[in-house]
């Protein structure tokens, strides 16, 4: 659970915040973005900087009635900007952690924290197409904001759509920057006209008749995109129909879907062999083969484990191994010390022995 700290002076040789061995941010202030969006700033206690790069998050673990709550958030604020990382967060119906956020976080409070992690990263190009849908804006509104804040020359074309108006997330920032940064083009995109009948601009979802119209060289252009899943799945398909090659469409997404990392077998293939996986605290055990992860298997069985990107990436899935061997090949979603200790990724491993896990 939040605890209540004060932040140190930057002052006197802090350093820098190290990922291997810091784990608590104190919170600095909250902002109100739009009636459910909020902008958390958070800082270490120890006055240390925090270096990072735009398009990456933290993971946060609240420790909310005991229980495993970790939550990814990209950064929405400047890698420019080291003193402090932003997140901003959407108050979900039903959400646990983004409503326990909105309705408890005040400054100097506590959390536990790990990152930066994700590979969500701009890469060098001369143009760009931003898209992000609703709170899937904050990894390339960092992005913007660091090109703002290096007076970089750009050429960029940025989409952000929302449900309405007052829906649209950093829309007046977003608005004074369009206007300062001469290569930056703005759309905004609300889906609906409700509470503002009166806007001036187009309404509705994106489709391919609008970015042809919008985005003529699209074709030449990298593209960045963030959103919920119907929105880059549309996207992804759009851009595709209209010459953007694979290699130039990135997306970053923190679904829950799991997908089989590996197909089944084939006859002349060696058989995979077969191990008992015990979950110890839920009294279940099941059968997970040598080609599948423990995760995936899982969450077939009716096994509850928080999971987010199920790629090794956010370590949401950390659990603990009591007994047992596994393959896991992450992307840095666990620390060293963490391995050394007994931890592992169940969305990245496959079991190499009978496992026992405290979940």
């Amino acid at each position: 659970m939040a605890t209540e700290l004060k932040v140190g002076s930057p002052a006197g040789g802090a350093g820098y915040w190290n990922p291997e061995t810091d784990d608590q941010l104190v919170c600095l202030d909250v902002h109100e973005e739009t009636h459910d969006v909020r902008t958390f700033t958070f800082a270490s206690p120890e006055g240390k900087k925090i270096a990072f790069q735009a398009g990456q998050y933290f993971l946060f673990d609240l420790g909310i009635d005991n229980e495993d709550d970790g939550r990814c958030y990209s950064i929405s604020s400047s890698p420019r900007r080291e003193n402090a990382v932003s997140v901003t967060v959407k108050r979900v119906a039903g959400g646990k952690v983004s409503n326990w956020l909105h309705d408890n976080m005040k400054p100097g409070m506590a959390v536990r924290a790990t990152g930066p992690l994700g590979k969500f990263l701009r890469p060098d190009a001369p143009k760009y197409l931003f898209l992000s849908g609703g709170s899937g804006i904050t990894p390339v509104m960092s992005m913007v904001r660091e090109m703002a804040d290096r007076a970089m020359p750009v050429d960029v074309v940025f989409l952000h759509a929302g449900r309405s108006p007052r829906d649209l997330i950093f829309r007046d920032e977003l608005t004074l920057l369009a206007r300062r940064m001469k290569g930056l083009r703005l759309l905004l995109l609300p889906e609906t006209l409700n509470g503002d009948p009166a806007w001036p601009g187009l309404a509705g979802r994106i489709s391919r008749e609008l970015l042809a119209l919008a985005v003529p060289d699209l074709a030449e252009r990298t593209v960045m995109c963030c959103g919920p899943a119907p929105f880059m799945a549309a996207a992804r398909q759009i851009t595709s129909a209209l010459g953007v090659p694979a290699d130039r469409y990135r997306e970053e997404s923190f679904d829950t879907a799991v997908i089989d990392d590996l197909p089944a077998p084939v006859e002349s293939a060696p058989a995979s062999q077969s191990y008992k996986v015990q979950f110890a605290k839920q009294g279940k055990v099941i059968d997970v083969s040598s080609e599948q992860t423990v995760l995936s298997q899982a969450k077939k069985s009716g096994v509850r484990l928080p999971s987010s990107c199920a790629n090794g990436i956010c370590g949401t899935c950390k659990s603990k191994l009591v007994s047992g061997a596994v393959d896991m090949k992450h992307e840095g979603g666990i620390r060293q010390r963490e391995i050394d200790t007994g931890f592992f990724l169940p969305c990245c491993s496959k079991p190499l022995s009978d496992l026992v896990i405290d979940r």
